[in-house]
C-alpha cells in the first residue's frame, strides 16, 4: 500500500488513467473489428469510410498516448493496404 500522500495520489491518478485507457483501447478494437467486417464483404466504399473512421480514432489515441505512435502508424498502414487492394487497379 502507498505510504506517503503523494504516492497515494499517484496511485489514484494511475487507476483513473488506466480506466480511461482501457475504455479507449476497447473502442479502438471495436472500430477495427467493424473495419475488418467491411473489408471481408469486399465493399470498397464502406471500407473506405470505415478506414477513415478507424484511422482518425487510432491517430487520436496515439496523440493521447493511449497507444504508441508507431503502433498507430503500423495499424493505419495495414488498413490502408487492405483498402487499396479492394479498389480496382488502373491498368
Amino acid at each position: 500500500m502507498a505510504r506517503s500522500r503523494s504516492s497515494q495520489k499517484s496511485l489514484r491518478r494511475s487507476v483513473r488513467r488506466g480506466e480511461r485507457n482501457k475504455t479507449r483501447r476497447t473502442r479502438i478494437k471495436t472500430v477495427l473489428r467493424k473495419f475488418e467486417e467491411t473489408v471481408t464483404k469486399k465493399d470498397p466504399a464502406a471500407s473506405e469510410k470505415a478506414f477513415r473512421e478507424a484511422a482518425a480514432l487510432v491517430d487520436r489515441s496515439a496523440n493521447r498516448r493511449t497507444i504508441h505512435r508507431n503502433t498507430a502508424a503500423r495499424r493505419k498502414s495495414r488498413m490502408a493496404k487492405r483498402v487499396n487492394a479492394l479498389k480496382p487497379s488502373a491498368k
